[in-house]
């Protein structure tokens, strides 16, 4: 009895942080995605960020909103195909002129019920930063320049990016900025439309 009326002084945030943190079975399934070498060798250097409280310490932020685009969309030249994104944690430490495929400078996570699951990996570049030259990672191109991603981001910041689903399998592509197979709850922190 002494244990029971310990747990009932830990606080709900606890509790809701040490569920976000737990790997899920489906976490383990998709895992097994089949990528290139190095991307392979890529997701198994990420791998810790399957905990999102690690995320936090090692200084990746969350946007809070989960993005989808349940009709699909383009804005400029890109093409935004009918899925979503997830909830972006950014690490601004990681921006900057170069890019490091062990430092993306964005994680994204699917809400999976009261959970957070790794899906994908970002990597950013500012427009001022990149210069005339777009920047590149694992033999591709950042996609852009585009403008910032409101709700989540000013419009007037302008960037390049490049997702990579490197935990979820994704019928678009690999490097797609949106997944098919990932939605957004319907209450909560959602958007649903252009980013």
């Amino acid at each position: 009895l002494r244990g029971i009326a310990h747990w009932r002084q830990v606080p709900r945030v606890l509790v809701t942080a040490v569920l976000l943190a737990t790997p899920s079975i489906a976490s383990a399934q998709a895992a097994a995605t089949t990528l290139p070498p190095q991307l392979d060798s890529v997701r198994a250097g990420l791998e810790k960020y399957q905990d999102p409280i690690v995320a936090v310490r090692d200084g990746y932020l969350s946007t809070v909103v989960c993005v989808d685009f349940p009709q699909g969309s383009t804005e400029g030249t890109m093409q935004y195909v009918k899925g979503g994104m997830g909830v972006h944690f950014l690490n601004m430490g990681n921006v900057g002129p170069t890019l490091d495929p062990a430092k993306p400078q964005v994680l994204i996570y699917k809400p999976e019920g009261d959970k957070l699951r790794l899906v994908a990996a970002e990597w950013f570049m500012p427009a001022d930063v990149a210069g005339a030259t777009p920047p590149t990672i694992f033999g591709q191109q950042l996609q852009g320049p585009m403008e910032g991603h409101q709700p989540i981001m000013p419009a007037g910041f302008h960037h390049y990016d490049l997702h990579v689903w490197l935990w979820q399998s994704n019928p678009a592509g690999v490097f797609s900025p949106t997944n098919p197979t990932v939605s957004c709850p319907k209450t909560g922190y959602s958007y649903s439309g252009l980013p």
